[in-house]
């Protein structure tokens, strides 16, 4: 039998926001990457683009700032994404998307108190 496989969609990620005219933002993303729904955004301070949200650095991508909620292929060059930027708003744990470099326990928790310092409270269930 064919196993058919369905990509992660919005309703994966996000369960709840008190409304999408106050959470939600158009950002810019950096060109380089082909970012999936869920992907956790760093803003980058000196362009005020988004990135993945790493786990180290110092060019402001490392803190937390925003849950994309379409998928993006910014590959070849700068895209836009729509992103849930503040709450309150209720998102999977399961379907948050990492940068290679939070690799840890404690490294995701770092991440799910810096979104839910923007109201955006990660949960297992929702």
């Amino acid at each position: 039998m064919t196993v058919l496989h369905q990509p992660a969609t919005t309703g994966d990620v996000l369960k709840y926001e008190v409304n999408p005219n106050y959470t939600r933002e158009t950002v810019t993303l950096l060109e380089g990457t082909n970012y999936p729904v869920g992907a956790v955004l760093g803003r980058i301070t000196a362009s005020g683009k988004y990135k993945l949200a790493t786990s180290g650095g110092s060019d402001g991508a490392q803190t937390a700032a925003a849950v994309l909620l379409y998928a993006v292929d910014a590959s070849a060059t700068d895209a836009i994404g729509v992103v849930v930027a503040r709450g309150p708003a209720i998102v999977s744990k399961a379907a948050l998307v990492f940068d290679p470099t939070v690799d840890d326990a404690p490294k995701t928790a770092t991440k799910h108190g810096q979104l839910a310092a923007l109201g955006i409270v990660p949960r297992d269930t929702a």
